[in-house]
């Protein structure tokens, strides 16, 4: 049994989890749709990129806290299924996307939920996915990515 209304769930992607991780600009925005009695869900694609990310730039100790941490949020993880595989071939098929992203904008669609990001390239597939962009990083010229 859902505990929300139709479209009131969401997908983190990677980008999402590691601006709370880091607080970073638009962690407040996450934090608050995860206090709030909503379905949220992360796809198993975002938990593998996010641990590899922390262990190359961090290390391993960090990954690992990383991967506790996640286990404290109310998320929900998504393995795959077929839909989601169908769904994340056509986005890698159709775009210039990483496989990663493929998987977790799949999830998304396939969830018919809302995808939070924080990644410039999620434009590109605003027209299939409803999405809810948190601030993007400034360029080192100082301008913000969009």
């Amino acid at each position: 049994m859902s505990k929300t209304r139709a479209n009131d769930s969401y997908v983190f992607d990677t980008s999402a989890l590691l601006t709370l991780w880091n607080d970073e600009d638009g962690a407040d925005l996450v934090e608050s749709l995860l206090r709030q009695d909503l379905d949220v869900y992360v796809s198993f694609m975002s938990y593998m990129e996010g641990r590899y990310r922390i262990w190359k730039n961090v290390g391993k100790e960090e990954s690992d806290k990383f991967s506790r941490y996640l286990e404290l949020l109310p998320l929900r993880r998504i393995d795959m299924t077929d839909l989601i595989l169908e769904k994340a071939v056509e986005i890698k098929a159709m775009g210039s996307l990483s496989v990663c992203d493929a998987w977790i904008i799949g999830t998304a669609i396939a969830l018919d939920s809302t995808l939070v990001h924080k990644d410039p390239e999620f434009e590109q597939v605003k027209t299939l996915v409803k999405v809810k962009a948190l601030p993007y990083k400034p360029l080192k010229n100082g301008k913000k990515n969009s």
